[in-house]
């Protein structure tokens, strides 16, 4: 086993490797782990039953010295097992009933993602002043991070949650630029948050918001076929037909081959014919009578 600490305290072997930098001391972190005491046999604690692992913040969350210095020197996808003294571990104490004292304890652990957070918390320390004196590429960058993190609760199916970092993104992006090269990096960045705030929006049945950041996507970039297709979207939820076919007709023209547009299309087909033959079926009723 290899000795991470020197003394024996955390020692590691390697399941599986991942790929790229390891993880670093101010990331947040989402892992999969078993904790086991004895030859393996005996669990006390898992999350392996968790499709998505909540973000854990390395120095905060993280209460077991042991894991920390783990995780340290892992990557993403990567597996290993951990031996932790109980020095690393639970202590002189334990952790009744469940950790004896002066218990050596077993870890099985996967690094599924990391985001490196370290800009964005320097970031939001600062004073007002402060960050609007930063440069461009270091605003641009906590915004990514922002994103990034929308992005994982997003694909968590936290969608609420995903809004929020997306708009705490944009709320970033609110700088005055001192040139139209900066603005256009700027525009670039806001141009994502619009999209994936339509996306979000429609994920939490409020189409109006969907469409609202859908046509500021748009004021962007008039072809962009993502946002046309995502006011197309949020129209057909709102049965604005009319409009909802002007928008994925456009965002056809752009992409004539794309699957998700041409389904929506044959949707919003199906649709309105659905609802001509309701309004069809309601004249009929209302006129019966005057017939009969």
């Amino acid at each position: 086993l290899q000795d991470l600490t020197g003394d024996g305290g955390v020692r590691k072997e390697q399941l599986h490797p991942g790929t790229g930098q390891p993880v670093p001391p101010s990331a947040s972190v989402a892992v999969k782990y078993s904790g086991y005491l004895g030859n393996w046999n005996k669990l006390f604690c898992s999350n392996g039953n968790s499709k998505y692992p909540r973000l854990m913040k390395l120095g905060k969350d993280i209460t077991l010295w042991g894991l920390e210095i783990g995780l340290l020197s892992m990557t993403k996808g990567e597996s290993a097992l951990f031996v932790f003294a109980p020095e690393y571990a639970y202590g002189q104490r334990g952790c009744p009933p469940s950790i004896p004292p002066n218990t050596t304890v077993l870890f099985k652990v996967e690094v599924l993602d990391f985001i490196d957070s370290e800009e964005c918390d320097t970031f939001f320390e600062l004073t007002c002043e402060q960050r609007d004196r930063l440069p461009l590429e270091k605003v641009l960058k906590v915004a990514s991070t922002e994103r990034e993190f929308g992005n994982y609760f997003f694909y968590k199916q936290c969608f609420k949650i995903a809004k929020e970092r997306y708009k705490r993104a944009l709320s970033i992006l609110g700088r005055k630029s001192s040139s139209k090269a900066e603005q256009s990096q700027i525009n670039a960045s806001k141009l994502l948050l619009f999209l994936n705030l339509s996306l979000t929006y429609l994920k939490l049945d409020r189409a109006d918001r969907a469409l609202k950041y859908g046509e500021l996507a748009l004021e962007m970039d008039q072809g962009n076929a993502k946002a046309l297709f995502r006011c197309g979207q949020a129209c057909l939820y709102m049965r604005e037909y009319s409009k909802s076919r002007d928008f994925l007709a456009r965002a056809q023209c752009i992409q004539p081959f794309n699957r998700d547009i041409n389904n929506e299309l044959k949707k919003l087909a199906r649709y309105y014919k659905e609802y001509m033959e309701m309004e069809k079926e309601m004249c009929c009723q209302m006129f019966d009578p005057l017939n009969s």
